[in-house]
Order: structure tokens, then sequence, then C-alpha cells
């Protein structure tokens, strides 16, 4: 009777997943009523997405202090600025909300210890000197300017100190990398399984991290954070619950997860940015590693509800916050071997036009 009922089980599981979703491809409407009655796979990223955006929404509406909207904004008036011509005036529909939340969350303190709030103050200034009069941005701008001169000797801003607005690039600031060396990089980073029993320094990893800082970002928002394990018992906790690890993942120095923050947004229809800027960042985070003598080996991170619950548990993972994917990180065992894994030829790949 056990086995007949395990044999009927295993075969229902095999038509929910396997037959039942042909009859539910015809539109996006019935595509929904299948999740909605047959499938939890994207449970947990509605839920996600959902408690992201009412805690952006919260903070922008009730708090004025979202950072998010406070980054993303500057980076539209950065934009702006660069514009051949600059307009005298622009940003109306959204310089306000901007203006709420530097004068909410700026600071002495910040500006002194986050070179972030630099950049917005510095924007804002050539924002607000360079428009013409208008009794929005006028309003504002008095508003603006006296946050500032909370910080600024004699109730002056020196222009002189203006570095983080839009800029001609130089040649001398050209990097001399060529693109031999480049792909040399490219070819030399290979996925490691095999270690030296080695602790990596914190100070190589946060050399990485500041060069992954520097890839693309939309709206510069950055909605992603890196949770660095080498504490032994997390770390044993934590390098089994990846696939893919088998066979060498008691050898694995540290860990890196990466972490997505779906509180970056107003809008479900920037659910999917997280891994995009995420994984521009990481492989920056990669090449950057093979600089400085260490390897990495990128592993994925499927959607399993019984592994997510337990990465939740084990980082502290808020609700809107999702893992994106693993990182092994150590000094490569010269000993050890990698993967060859030829990739696609060219042809296959790319098409002009």
């Amino acid at each position: 009777m056990r086995k007949y009922l395990v044999k009927l089980y295993l075969a229902f599981q095999y038509f929910i997943h396997n037959i039942l979703p042909r009859y539910f491809v015809s539109t996006p409407f019935m595509s929904g009523l299948y999740y909605l009655f047959f499938s939890r796979n994207f449970l947990r990223e509605q839920h996600a997405v959902l408690k992201g955006k009412v805690l952006h929404l919260k903070e922008m509406k009730t708090a004025k202090a979202n950072i998010y909207t406070l980054v993303r904004n500057t980076h539209r008036i950065e934009k702006g600025l660069l514009m051949r011509p600059r307009r005298e005036i622009f940003a109306l529909d959204y310089i306000e909300e901007t203006i709420e939340a530097f004068v909410v969350l700026w600071s002495k303190e910040k500006l002194k210890q986050d070179l972030q709030y630099q950049w917005f103050q510095d924007v804002l200034y050539e924002y607000f000197k360079g428009s013409a009069s208008h009794p929005l941005i006028d309003s504002l701008s008095i508003k603006f300017f006296d946050k500032i001169k909370e910080t600024n000797n004699d109730n002056q801003y020196d222009k002189a100190s203006l570095k983080r607005i839009p800029y001609n690039r130089l040649e001398k600031d050209l990097s001399c990398i060529s693109y031999n060396d480049f792909y040399r990089l490219a070819r030399q980073r290979r996925s490691v399984r095999w270690f030296e029993d080695k602790l990596v320094p914190h100070d190589l990893i946060d050399k990485a991290i500041t060069v992954a800082s520097q890839s693309p970002s939309a709206c510069n928002r950055q909605p992603y954070e890196y949770r660095i394990i080498d504490e032994p018992n997390l770390l044993k906790e934590l390098v089994n619950l990846p696939g893919g690890v088998k066979g060498y993942a008691e050898g694995i120095p540290m860990m890196v997860v990466v972490v997505g923050n779906l509180n970056a947004y107003f809008d479900e229809r920037d659910r999917h940015v997280i891994y995009i800027d995420a994984s521009l960042a990481s492989m920056t985070f990669m090449y950057a590693l093979e600089t400085l003598g260490l390897s990495s080996c990128a592993i994925n991170w499927p959607d399993v509800e019984v592994l997510e619950r337990k990465m939740e548990k084990a980082l502290k993972l808020e609700k809107y916050q999702r893992p994106i994917m693993c990182m092994a990180v150590g000094y490569p065992d010269p000993d050890g071997k990698v993967a060859y894994s030829e990739k696609r030829v060219l042809n296959n790949i790319r098409k002009f036009n």
C-alpha cells in the first residue's frame, strides 16, 4: 500500500510539473493561475519584492528619508548636468523629493565618513547654481543652501571643492592596460576549487570590493552587499548549502554570499536589477581577486525554498533580501587543476544588427 501511495504521489508531481503547465501557457493570465494554484516556486520572490517595495515607499513618503531615492535622483540630476546643451530648468518632477531626502539624511558626520554624501552635495550645488529662476527651484535652493551652511565655514560653500560632478575624461587618467593584458587576465581567471590552507586577509577582500563598487549600476543604486564568511562555525554551516560543492567544500577557506536588496525599488518593474547589478560587480570582484593573488569559484544559488530558509536564518537576512550567488575565495593551490571549459565561438554569441 505504501509503495502504491509513493508511486501515486510521484506520478501526481510529474503531472503537475511536466504535463499541466502546457495548458496554462497561452496567456500571462493563465500562467498566473498556474502559479497561484499549482506551484509555489515564486512565492518567496513575490514576498521579497513586495516587502522591499512597501519599505521603500514608506521611507520615501512617511519618513522622507529613502537613501535609494536620493542616490537615484542625484544620478538623474547628474545626467541632466552633462546633457548638451544643458537645459536651464529640469528635474521639476523629482527635485522636491530629492531635497526632502537630502535634508533628512545629510549631516556633518555622514559627510566626513561617506564620500557619497559629498557627491550628493556637489551635484545639487551645481544644479541650483546653474538653474534659471523658477518658483519651485528657488524655494528648494534656499532649503538646500541653509542645510549645507551647517558644515561650511563662514556660511560659504567653497566651489573649489567641487570634485564629484560630471567631468571630461582626460587622456592622462586612462588606464595603460592593453587588450592583450586584459584578455590574459580573463583567461587566467578560472573557477578554482582547490585552495591552500591559508587565511584570506580581510584587507585584500576590501580592496577587491572597492574595485567591484566601480561597476555600472542602474541609477547608481548598487542594490547589493557582500557577506564575507570565514568564521569556522558559520563557514561550516554555510559552505554545504549551495549545490555543486561536493568534493571540495571542506577545503574552502572563505565563502562570499552576494545579497540583493529589493528595498532599493519603488516598483516591481525593477525587481530583476538586483541580479544584473550584482553580477556586473561580482565579475569585477573576481577579476580584482586575481590581481591580488587570490582566486574564486562562482557557485550557483538556485531558488530552493528549504535552502533559502537556511540561508536567511544563518545570515539573518531581511525578508526583502535575496541571496543571488555564492563564491569560494582563497589562495589557489598550485597543484590543483582547473576545468578547461572551452567557451562558445564568437559567431555563436554575436550578431551585428
